[in-house]
C-alpha cells in the first residue's frame, strides 16, 4: 500500500468513527443547551449579519445551532457535515423552524464539494477538533471563500502549559475516540496565516461543563467515565485549578472565536 493510500484510509476510517461516534446522538445535539447558546454563539452570528445578503456555509454543522442562528441574517446557508444521520436532525429542525433558505450537505471538511470563491461568510464551531487535517480543512475554507469573506472558527482551545494541555486531550479522548485535537490560540492563528487568512479577532472565554451532561452525550462507557474520573482525582493542584474541577466532576475549559478575513 503506498503512502497516499494509506493516508486516504487512515482518514476514512476516522471519518467512519466520527459518523458512528455523532450520528446516533442526533437529537441529543440538536437539544444539547450548551450547543444552543452562548456568547461565543451570539458572537458568530453578529459577524455574520455584517455581510449584507451573505452566502454562507456551516462546516461540521453538527445539531445545526449556528445555521438556525444565521439563517434570519444572511441569503442562504449550508449546514455541512460528515454525518447523514445529523443532517436529517438539522433538515427537520430547520423546516419546523420555517428557514427555507438552509440546506443541508454531507461531506469532510478536508473536501469540500464546492466552487473556488462560492461564499460570502464560512463558520465552524465545536468541529475542527475532530477533523483528521486541521490544515487542511482550513485551506479548503479558504478556497471556498471569497477573497475579502469572513471566517467564524468557534472551539475548545488547549492550555498553554504543557501538562494541562495534556490533561485536556486525554480526558477529551477517553469521552469520545473521534477527537483528534483541541489546538492552542497560537496553534490556530499560525494554521490561519498558513491557509491565506488575516486574524483580525480573537474572543477568548471560559467555558463551565456539567460533567454528567458531557458524557451523557457521547453515551461515554462507564469504564471511560470512571477513568477520567481517575484522571481528574490524579491531577496536580495547578491543574485541578485551570479546570476548576468541582466535586461532581464538572469542569471549566478554554473556549475562542477567532475572526478571519480571506486575504
Amino acid at each position: 500500500m503506498t503512502q497516499s493510500t494509506n493516508s486516504a484510509a487512515q482518514r476514512q476510517s476516522h471519518e467512519a468513527l466520527v459518523v458512528q461516534q455523532f450520528g446516533s446522538q442526533a437529537s441529543a445535539y440538536v437539544a444539547s443547551t450548551v450547543h444552543a447558546q452562548g456568547a461565543d454563539l451570539q458572537q458568530m452570528i453578529e459577524i455574520a449579519a455584517r455581510t449584507p445578503n451573505a452566502r454562507a456555509i456551516d462546516l461540521g454543522c453538527g445539531g445545526g445551532h449556528v445555521s438556525y442562528g444565521v439563517a434570519p441574517v444572511v441569503a442562504s446557508v449550508v449546514a455541512y457535515d460528515l454525518s447523514a444521520g445529523m443532517l436529517e436532525a438539522v433538515a427537520a429542525e430547520a423546516a419546523k423552524r420555517g428557514f427555507a433558505n438552509l440546506s443541508t450537505k454531507q461531506g469532510a471538511a478536508e473536501k469540500l464539494p464546492f466552487a473556488d470563491g462560492e461564499f460570502d461568510v464560512v463558520l465552524s464551531r465545536y468541529s475542527a477538533h475532530h477533523w483528521q487535517n486541521v490544515r487542511q480543512g482550513v485551506r479548503e475554507a479558504r478556497r471556498v471563500i471569497k477573497t475579502g469573506g469572513t471566517a467564524v472558527i468557534s472551539d475548545i482551545i488547549a492550555p498553554e502549559v504543557p501538562v494541562s494541555d495534556t490533561f485536556l486531550q486525554t480526558f477529551e479522548m477517553l469521552r469520545d475516540p473521534s477527537h483528534v485535537r483541541d489546538y492552542s490560540s497560537a496553534e490556530w492563528v499560525a494554521i490561519a496565516a498558513e491557509a491565506g487568512f488575516a486574524v483580525v479577532g480573537v474572543t477568548r472565554r471560559r467555558l463551565p461543563l456539567d460533567f454528567d451532561a458531557w458524557v451523557g452525550r457521547m453515551r461515554t462507557p462507564a469504564v471511560m467515565v470512571e477513568a477520567i474520573r481517575a484522571l481528574q482525582a490524579a491531577m496536580s493542584e495547578g491543574v485541578r485549578e485551570h479546570f476548576a474541577i468541582e466535586p461532581d466532576g464538572s469542569f471549566t475549559i478554554d473556549q475562542a472565536v477567532f475572526e478571519l478575513v480571506a486575504v
